[in-house]
Order: structure tokens, then sequence, then C-alpha cells
């Protein structure tokens, strides 16, 4: 029998790993390996060119009582191809979205940048020249650019772009700070995937993947308001998607 597929595809410093981890751990899933790198098959031309065959085969190989296969590769969020791709081979497949209060994560983001090597301007300044610097970056190293901070935080605008190849119902929607405080949560999400919603991971509310040795991430309030206020607008129309109160993220 075909196992379905789910595909973690987002946003970059949300919990995408942790969800990882919680996913990996259910005796009823199996994950693509290894979670690092990423496999990143369905938008890397010359991995894609190789068949799905090839897919099957290199990422996963027959967890024993698997009932769903999943993959994890956050920058699937912000790559039509790739959204473009899963739908013609899997065409009933699921996206899973974790999204985090978007200012908490465009200062993640910049530390990951930093710790990276990628980035050497001041917090601030890095903000400010976004939109002109975020092309340039060396595509040999990374598959996205390092520097699209604010616009990757925009979420409902990836969403709305999915939504053009998957029905709503293909599309889960978790909060990063709903998962890592309620278990509520979890169950909820292993009930969609279709396995047994009772199973308490081990990885459950650890910490994985965060940023390490990076200074105080306090950033001036004039700052934080600049970046609070710039997400207003998108933020209110993924409230209206969700069917929620995102109140909690101003």
């Amino acid at each position: 029998m075909e196992l379905k597929h789910f595909f973690i595809a987002g946003a970059q410093r949300s919990g995408t790993t942790y969800l990882y981890h919680l996913c990996a751990e259910h005796p009823q899933i199996e994950m693509a390996q290894p979670v690092k790198p990423e496999p990143k098959f369905f938008m890397t031309d010359s991995l894609y060119e190789r068949g799905l065959e090839y897919y099957k085969s290199a990422y996963f190989k027959g967890k024993p009582g698997a009932l769903i296969l999943g993959e994890k590769s956050t920058s699937y969020i912000e790559v039509e191809k790739a959204a473009q791709r899963i739908s013609q081979h899997f065409p009933d497949g699921k996206i899973i979205f974790i999204l985090r209060n978007p200012v908490e994560r465009v200062i993640s983001n910049y530390w990951f940048s930093v710790k990276n090597g990628f980035e050497k301007l001041p917090i601030e300044e890095a903000f400010l020249k976004e939109e002109e610097r975020r092309q340039s970056y060396d595509t040999s190293k990374v598959s996205v650019s390092p520097y699209a901070y604010l616009g990757r935080g925009r979420y409902i605008e990836y969403i709305e772009m999915y939504e053009r190849y998957f029905s709503a119902g293909q599309i889960y929607i978790i909060l990063h700070e709903q998962i890592i405080n309620s278990g509520q949560t979890l169950r909820d999400f292993y009930a969609y995937l279709g396995v047994d919603p009772a199973f308490v991971p081990a990885s459950l509310h650890t910490v994985i993947n965060a940023n390490e040795n990076k200074p105080d991430k306090n950033i001036d309030p004039q700052l934080r308001k600049y970046l609070e206020n710039y997400f207003v607008e998108s933020n209110a129309r993924l409230s209206k998607r969700l069917g929620i109160s995102l109140a909690e993220w101003q």
C-alpha cells in the first residue's frame, strides 16, 4: 500500500525542527532522513531530475508500522516551484506550516544568520537594508536568502501561494506558541495525520535547535515597534484566514 505524505514546509526559526522530532518519535510516522541537511528535493533541480523513485529510496528506509511519511524542508514555504511539484506528485499530500510571532521570528532569523557567518551588519541596519540586500547572497551555500528577515514573516502570502495548489483541508497551520505550551495541540496534529493521538514523544517540551551564545535578544524599543507595525497588515489577514485572534503577537 502506498503511504500518504506530509510536508513540514516552514516557517524558518519557528519550531520546525522541534516538530520534526515530535513526528519522528511517533511509531506510526516515518520522517525523511537526515534532518540536516534537509532534503529540499522538490526545490532543487539537480535532485528533482533524479525522479520520484530516487526520492523515496534516498530519504525513506521503510519504518515498520509507519502509516504516513513526512519531510521537513523549511525553505519550501517560499518556493512556488516546490508547491507545484509536490502537488503534481502528491495531490492528496498534507502541507504543514508552524508559525511564530513574526517579530520574535525575525530576531531569531537575524541571530541565526550571524551565527552561521552570513550577517555582519548590526541588527537595525540589517532589517532596514533588507530590500536592497535580499537577492545578494551565495546560492551555492544557501537555497534561500539569509537576508529575507521581514519578508519571510509575512506568512499569509505564502499560505495564499500554497492555496493555489492545495485545498484548505490539506493545509494545516500550527502556532509555535501553542505547540510548546499545549499537549492538546500536538494531539490534534497527530489526529489530523491519522496516527495515534495519545502517543507522548520524549521530545515534548524539549528545546531543540535554539540559537546559542547570542547576545541579549532585547532590542531597541523603537525597532521593536517598527517591526510590530510592519506585520500589522499581514497578521490581520492571517488572523482572518485562521479565524482566530493573533493579539498575543502584538
